[in-house]
């Protein structure tokens, strides 16, 4: 995985759509404040369904914007919303990080 950092305006999103044209992989583009949800559990069935998306259309680039808007809560013994939170970046960290080899997704 990459990490690109920086303040808006420099160019993160068009360098990741660059690298995607230019390895010929689908771009799949998502922000992170889309995947906080207020129900119980539809956060990680979303970060669930990107990947079985990028998976489909391999090769595949996930590119994920304001990933700090659910990886900057990561508390434990939170109640109601952040707990939600919480589970939709464990699934994320376990889509990243699990079991299962991820080929062709970058």
């Amino acid at each position: 995985g990459v990490l690109l950092y920086g303040p808006p305006g420099t160019g993160k999103t068009l360098l990741a759509r660059a690298v995607a044209h230019h390895t010929e992989c689908t771009f799949i583009c998502v922000s992170g404040s889309k995947l906080v949800q207020r129900f119980i559990g539809e956060g990680s069935r979303m970060v669930r369904e990107l990947f079985v998306m990028a998976r489909e259309h391999a090769p595949s680039i996930i590119f994920m914007d304001e990933i700090d808007s659910i990886g900057s809560i990561r508390v434990e013994g939170s109640l109601g919303g952040d707990s939600e939170v919480q589970r939709t970046m464990l699934e994320l960290l376990n889509q990243l990080d699990g079991f299962e080899p991820k080929q062709n997704i970058k």
